[in-house]
């Protein structure tokens, strides 16, 4: 006899499940067997769902989907969540200005001119909505140009990965007028559909709600994070069953997502949204582990959901109701969304030049989540048609398509240009060098013979050249400067010494480093003046470390995604002669060692810095960025 605590029903249809759930499974080794890496995952969903509902989910009753559409509302807030995590507060604050505001003072700070353009896009987004209604009719003509003013961070970043830009000021300056663009979109959107739902009335101000919700839980999460009974707590809660993590931050999205509701459901985005931007103040520190899990929960399973059953529900009949006018206005619509971002992005070609500003526009002009987003909520409560409806998720389709290739074709890829790390051989430990060289902003390039082993670098997103590392014009190819590592890593270790005496003795190159096991190895190195890296010693040094020191060495391995030493020389003379107490760093930033001419030593708070001094620093990326503007800028 089957024994059940609870009154479970059984009389559920798991079909429509499982045909959604073959769609996310079945994308991404499409994608990977075709070996496509630049059209996003999330298309092919939408299409697929889109296929799927004509030919196999068209017959079933409506209430077996019942099931899907609120497990797609879930990936749906999910999305919004990791939207939000995705928000680096830090990087924000650190754009905060500084001095007196001038026009140069807006082009160059990350943050002042990411505002000026999401204006100026709102006002040109309102202008073309004036000039579409002369195509077709508008109800709102406000709330259609809030559709149109979006953009993706989830589609900008990794094209600026790709072409090595996320790390620089330029990618830095995108990233954050795209992240601006998001955070104002989604709260104007979430006002406008609350007033147009509920009217000019007292009940406006429950929105605000949300909001002293938030900081309210900011207050009480800044005073309980330091204490060092939560800290033992979270840590010992944190693994197997309890995973106190991901409760918690379950708890916080379904505590703004619930408080929403009451409010109005047409702010349920905005309380998924802020709760990611709480989990991303909180979580700096150990966002990697984090990140990893939610991830898996969201990408792994709600949010491919939600994509699907936006294709399953993507009705291109509800595009006959514009008749004779479909064509003008959807090649109207498609000017118009990209206009909006390139007359705006123009105000960067007095900083980066005409041709870098003409490939942001275009990759901003990428929509996917949020132009969704925007126009569902505008479709269920009835300010803008279904045909319109039908029209955006065609665009956000057609624009992700169409602004990475945009954005390439204008912005070519730079990758042999300027300071980068050469890696002869694609053995395991170049592929994990050159993931960890990437967490400090550097960039990699392979060179490999293997054809096959080329293959397998490129569908990890990296770079590489297919060449033989022993012959020299392989590196007259790569465009190599002296200020270039190259670290040579094949598997046969008389290779490695033979390709570093020919880059030493052809090339001149001094900055070649290379591994060693063996004495006559080490002896043939030793005589050819170049760097090597005894493995037999590390893998001891390793062992002494995890018997001696195991919890420290852990925490060292295990924070490194988060956490970058650096060596910074002092330049700033404002700074000369100051102590290190009277100078506000990052809080998430350590000063370790200060190293003036042949003497290091271990700084305190009275300890004066002098210029030219070379400082040893510890934090993250946001730290760092600190620490460099304070002392690297004269």
């Amino acid at each position: 006899m089957l024994f059940l605590p609870l009154n479970i029903s059984f009389d559920f249809e798991y079909y429509p499940l499982l045909i959604v759930a073959s769609i996310a499974v079945l994308v991404p080794f499409l994608l990977s067997s075709l070996r496509i890496q630049r059209i996003p995952g999330v298309i092919i969903e939408i299409i697929a769902g889109y296929l799927v509902g004509k030919f196999l989910l068209n017959d079933l009753p409506a209430h077996h989907l019942q099931s899907l559409d609120f497990l797609a509302l879930s990936g749906f807030m999910f999305l919004m969540f990791l939207s939000g995590l995705e928000i680096d507060v830090d990087q924000i604050r650190q754009s905060l200005p500084k001095r007196k505001i001038t026009g140069r003072t807006i082009q160059e700070n990350p943050l002042l001119i990411g505002v000026v353009i999401f204006i100026m896009a709102l006002f040109l987004s309102y202008g073309f909505a004036h000039l579409l209604n002369c195509v077709i009719h508008i109800q709102n003509k406000w709330y259609f140009a809030l559709i149109m003013v979006t953009t993706s961070v989830g589609i900008i970043l990794p094209v600026l990965k790709s072409q090595n830009e996320q790390s620089t000021r330029f990618g830095q300056m995108v990233i954050t007028a795209a992240a601006i663009a998001d955070i104002f979109s989604i709260i104007l959107f979430s006002f406008t559909a609350f007033i147009l739902k509920q009217g000019f009335q007292a009940e406006l101000l429950l929105i605000f709600v949300i909001f002293f919700v938030f900081y309210l839980m900011y207050f009480l999460g800044m005073k309980l994070t330091g204490k060092t009974w939560i800290k033992r707590m979270a840590y010992k809660l944190s693994h197997a069953v309890s995973q106190i993590q991901i409760r918690g931050t379950i708890f916080l999205i379904l505590l703004f997502v619930v408080l929403a509701q009451f409010i109005g459901t047409e702010i349920m985005l905005l309380g998924a949204f802020l709760a990611g931007i709480l989990i991303s103040i909180f979580m700096n520190k150990s966002r990697s582990v984090l990140l990893i899990k939610l991830d898996g929960m969201g990408y792994g399973f709600f949010i491919p959901i939600f994509f699907i059953m936006v294709g399953v529900h993507f009705d291109e009949a509800a595009l006959t109701e514009m008749s004779n006018a479909l064509l003008p206005f959807l090649a109207l619509l498609f000017v118009a969304l990209y206009a909006i971002k390139i007359v705006p992005a123009l105000l960067w070609r007095h900083v980066f030049g005409t041709r870098k500003a003409l490939g942001a526009g275009f990759l901003m002009a990428s929509r996917l989540s949020l132009i969704i987003a925007a126009s569902k909520i505008g479709l269920d409560f009835g300010i803008i048609t279904p045909g319109m409806n039908a029209a955006f998720v065609l665009m956000a389709v057609v624009t992700c398509f169409v602004s990475p290739v945009l954005y390439n074709l204008i912005s070519p890829n730079r990758i042999l240009e300027g300071d980068k790390i050469i890696i002869v051989g694609g053995s395991s430990t170049g592929v994990l060098l050159a993931r960890r060289m990437n967490m400090h902003g550097r960039k990699s390039i392979f060179v490999e013979q293997n054809q096959a082993r080329c293959e397998e670098i490129k569908t990890k997103g990296m770079h590489v050249l297919h060449a033989n590392g022993k012959e020299a014009n392989t590196y007259h190819k790569l465009k190599i400067k002296q200020h270039n590592f190259v670290v040579i890593v094949t598997e046969d270790e008389q290779q490695n010494a033979e390709i570093a005496y020919m880059l030493k003795k052809q090339l001149g190159h001094s900055r070649v480093i290379t591994k060693s096991s063996s004495a006559t190895t080490e002896r043939q190195l030793t005589g050819y003046q170049i760097e090597y890296i005894d493995e037999t010693q590390l893998k001891a040094t390793a062992i002494e470390n995890l018997i001696t020191r195991p919890a420290t060495y852990r925490a060292l391995l295990e924070s490194f995604e988060n956490f970058h030493i650096e060596d910074i020389t002092i330049l700033n003379r404002n700074i000369s002669k100051s102590k290190i107490k009277d100078i506000p760093f990052h809080k998430d930033g350590e000063l370790i060692l200060i190293k003036r001419g042949a003497d290091v030593n271990i700084p305190h708070g009275y300890t004066t810095l002098q210029t030219g001094d070379v400082v040893t620093v510890m934090g993250t990326q946001t730290a760092l960025d600190d620490f460099r503007d304070k002392f690297a800028k004269n």
